[in-house]
């Protein structure tokens, strides 16, 4: 009786090495596909970051060749060369903020997502897409400034009225053409905010793709397990 009392009190069996291999094996590997999900749009905007800082550095170039290069006639009104210098000030300045910017992205995103602990790869690219507005924005705003300072120049290096004035009238055309291109090519590929689609994964979602979330110990063909929704939960933060 003794022998029997001792017997049942005994731990239960482990499982089976093999099995809980596999189980590991199949959490890592779902870890490995999010995140192969989630590098595409790290490559994304690491090639918009690279595309828009190779423009707003030919354009800073641009400002500070017309800031060092050009000889501006002292018999022109102070306000008009003052005015010239500051507009073109501020479209380098905005370029080259566009440049750091996108440089800094394509340099630390990837870095951090590569060189990071566990589950740094999510905020990099949500990090990403946030400061990558900021540049855009200051690439577009240096690019109108441009358009301003070449407007100015006109007015201090041509001496009839009317040579200025065409040339500014053309300025602006070109301005508003590229505007109104700029906003249709916006209105036809827009996406909004409530439909766009991340790399990243919730536990709600795999769920529900799958099927209710059950304890451990639940048995049910087709069923995500609590610890692959724990896993996918925290591969995302």
């Amino acid at each position: 009786y003794a022998r029997r009392v001792c017997l049942s009190r005994r731990a239960p069996a482990p499982a089976d090495p093999m099995l809980y291999a596999d189980k590991r094996a199949l959490e890592t590997n779902l870890k490995v596909n999010l995140l192969a999900i989630r590098e595409k749009e790290l490559n994304y905007y690491t090639q918009n970051c690279q595309a828009v800082g190779t423009q707003a550095a030919l354009l800073a170039g641009f400002a500070y060749s017309g800031l060092t290069q050009v000889a501006i006639p002292h018999d022109r009104a102070y306000a008009l060369r003052i005015a010239y210098l500051l507009v073109t000030t501020t479209a380098m300045c905005f370029e080259l903020i566009a440049v750091l910017n996108t440089t800094l992205l394509s340099m630390m995103g990837p870095g951090l997502a590569l060189r990071g602990p566990d589950g740094s790869m999510h905020p990099a690219v949500d990090g990403m897409m946030i400061e990558y507005r900021t540049a855009y924005y200051c690439f577009v705003l240096g690019l109108v400034f441009f358009h301003f300072s070449a407007a100015l120049f006109s007015w201090l290096i041509y001496v009839h009225w009317s040579v200025s004035t065409m040339v500014t009238l053309c300025i602006c055309g070109s301005l508003l053409l590229l505007t109104r291109y700029a906003k249709r090519v916006y209105l036809r590929f827009r996406l909004p905010a409530e439909m766009v689609i991340t790399g990243a994964f919730e536990a709600s979602d795999v769920a529900a793709a799958a099927g209710p979330v059950v304890q451990r110990g639940d048995a049910a063909s087709g069923y995500v397990s609590r610890e692959q929704a724990q896993l996918i939960a925290s591969s995302n933060q």
